[in-house]
């Protein structure tokens, strides 16, 4: 996986920073971003020996690393067939934005009341490299730059168990749109589409940010389940990715 390809240190989807990570902690954030990417495919196998080889590590660590993304939900365990980067078809797609729904408007909910200035700071700072990434037409990062819009809002809320769960959430809704479509679609215009989260979150607008993320997730799920109905220009990226490459990892 090519180094640009990793998310900046402390952004979605790596978990918050640790004082001193482990072999297995810095494995897994690997496999979690890898994931997140598309580096790794939906449906892929993990070749422990290989991937292993790649990232510089021996295999007990990395076994130890895959299997708390087994435990996470993103990696499937098939008796007989090893380990596999999990898919998420189309009839999972409404109960996945339901749980991210309720995790993103619980948190939003702390973030307006107890949020500093900040964190509030660093949500409008997401939001700026979502406007810069719309320049690229890149559709993969600008729906990186998308998603950590909402787990930066997430973040301020300053409830690491929401931070967890939404740290999952936003790799499997990746794999999800990996999974329906042939196409990696995003909003032309997502910068402008996620303005008014942020702005909500400067007013200190509960109800009002609170019905700004319902409506931009309900979009979100048009366009996967019935993109014919999503009234919106969007760019694409084309499936498959280039094979899997992962690159070694500091220790």
């Amino acid at each position: 996986m090519p180094p640009s390809s990793r998310p900046t240190p402390g952004a979605a989807p790596t978990l918050s920073p640790v004082t001193r990570p482990s072999t297995v902690d810095l494995i897994t954030v690997e496999l979690r971003n890898a994931i997140y990417s598309g580096a790794l495919r939906v449906g892929s196998p993990i070749r422990e020996v290989e991937m292993a080889g790649q990232l510089g590590v021996s295999r007990g660590p990395f076994r130890e690393a895959a299997q708390r993304l087994v435990a996470e939900g993103l990696v499937v365990a098939t008796p007989g067939r090893g380990l596999s980067v999990r898919t998420i078809g189309v009839e999972r797609i409404r109960p996945l934005y339901a749980a991210r729904t309720m995790v993103e408007t619980t948190a939003a909910r702390i973030a307006v009341e107890r949020a500093s200035d900040q964190q509030v700071a660093t949500v409008r700072a997401a939001h700026d490299a979502l406007a810069q990434a719309d320049t690229t037409h890149d559709a993969l990062q600008v729906g990186a730059a998308d998603l950590n819009v909402h787990w930066a809002l997430v973040a301020a809320s300053g409830n690491p168990w929401l931070l967890r769960w939404m740290t999952t959430l936003i790799v499997e809704v990746r794999i999800a749109s990996f999974t329906v479509s042939e196409e990696y679609a995003v909003r032309k215009d997502a910068a402008a589409s996620h303005a008014p989260l942020v702005e909500r979150l400067e007013a200190r607008d509960a109800d009002g940010l609170d019905a700004a993320i319902r409506a931009n997730l309900d979009d979100a799920v048009t366009r996967l389940l019935t993109p014919e109905d999503a009234d919106v220009e969007t760019l694409e990226e084309p499936r498959p990715l280039p094979a899997p490459r992962l690159e070694p990892i500091d220790l």
